[in-house]
């Protein structure tokens, strides 16, 4: 039962972190500040049917007070013409439109001194709606502006990040043409001294070989071919000398 309810813990920890990253507190100011304002209303829907309350009290109430001051005339005809139950029947009526009377007016201030309450409750709302939303607009604001800040941060970390491996992917291409230049002038020396056969060519090593001893040959006989040519020289040379 305790590794069920640690499991449950860890896995609503990662279901807020999760909710965390994903909510935009500009979206939940403005949430707050919509709720806010639905309250505002409710309140001066209130404000508004117990003014209408209080108005109703008041037109029954002036409605009573003709009555009474109906009841009131017809009580002095009444003895006008000396009919003193009549008069006395109009009294009584009048009697009790005067007793709701007090009633509405106990029901009146009653009504008025909520009325005021509700007022009072509802110009200081409007003032508290008025500030969060100020508020909430400049955190907003300071919010959006972090949030830019952080993406050119995140834009300039990774220019420097590609730099980086744009320098890197450099060096190696530069690492590898010299590495294909060695291996190509190595090939090269290889192929001119006859360690390896270039397929692509009519003459096979052997003939490759032949052809450096010929050559060589060939430089050889001219080099003593030279040196005959200065003994010659220098014997002629002696020769009229000793004719001399």
């Amino acid at each position: 039962m305790g590794l069920m309810k640690r499991v449950g813990t860890i896995f609503k920890a990662k279901s807020n972190a999760a909710l965390d990253k994903m909510e935009d507190p500009r979206q939940t100011l403005d949430l707050s500040y919509e709720q806010q304002l639905d309250n505002l209303t409710k309140v001066r829907r209130a404000v508004a049917d117990v003014a209408t309350a209080r108005k109703r009290i008041e037109i029954q109430a002036e409605q009573l007070k003709s009555q009474g001051d109906k009841l009131a005339e017809q009580a002095k005809q009444a003895l006008a013409q000396n009919n003193e139950p009549l008069a006395r029947e109009a009294l009584t009526r009048r009697e009790a439109i005067a007793n709701q009377l007090k009633d509405l007016d106990a029901q009146h201030a009653s009504v008025a001194e909520q009325e005021e309450k509700l007022t009072e409750t509802a110009q200081r709302l409007q003032t508290e709606v008025e500030a969060f939303r100020t508020k909430k607009e400049t955190i907003k604001a300071t919010y959006t502006a972090a949030e830019a800040s952080a993406h050119v941060s995140e834009a300039v970390s990774g220019i420097s990040t590609s730099m980086g491996d744009a320098g890197a992917a450099l060096q190696r291409a530069q690492d590898k043409v010299a590495e294909m230049q060695a291996r190509s002038g190595a090939l090269d020396e290889l192929l001119s001294s006859g360690a390896l056969t270039d397929l692509t060519s009519n003459r096979d090593d052997i003939q490759a070989q032949l052809d450096a001893a010929g050559g060589s040959s060939e430089v050889d006989a001219q080099l003593a071919a030279l040196k005959a040519q200065m003994a010659e020289g220098g014997e002629l040379t002696s020769g009229a000398d000793e004719a001399k």
